[in-house]
């Protein structure tokens, strides 16, 4: 199923949808962040989401945390630095749309 990136995703009907492609007409617009997270949180999409368009390798690590799980890179963009970029870090400190809950809490600091 692909998604245009204005499109409102609590009202497209998701029973049976494997994989969900979320547009990215240009690097600069990035509604489809906000698209894949609301799948992830609010409608609990548990499918693939693809990142597709005009996508760059310094997205892909935001595309992550925002719950995308995979991308369509552009075509003059390199995939071993696309990897490298989702390697760079082993945890964050602020909860994300797969880790919701920040790290302090996870380690059961006061908040």
């Amino acid at each position: 199923m692909k998604i245009a990136n204005d499109a409102d995703v609590s009202t497209c009907a998701l029973q049976g949808v494997d994989c969900i492609e979320l547009q990215f007409p240009k690097f600069t617009d990035g509604r489809a962040y906000s698209q894949a997270y609301l799948l992830r949180r609010r409608l609990g999409f548990t499918g693939e989401l693809r990142a597709t368009g005009d996508v760059l390798v310094d997205q892909v690590l935001l595309m992550q945390r925002s719950g995308f799980s995979s991308a369509v890179l552009r075509a003059d963009q390199s995939l071993a630095h696309a990897q490298r970029q989702l390697s760079q870090f082993a945890s964050f400190y602020q909860g994300d749309a797969d880790h919701p809950q920040a790290l302090f809490a996870a380690q059961g600091a006061p908040a």
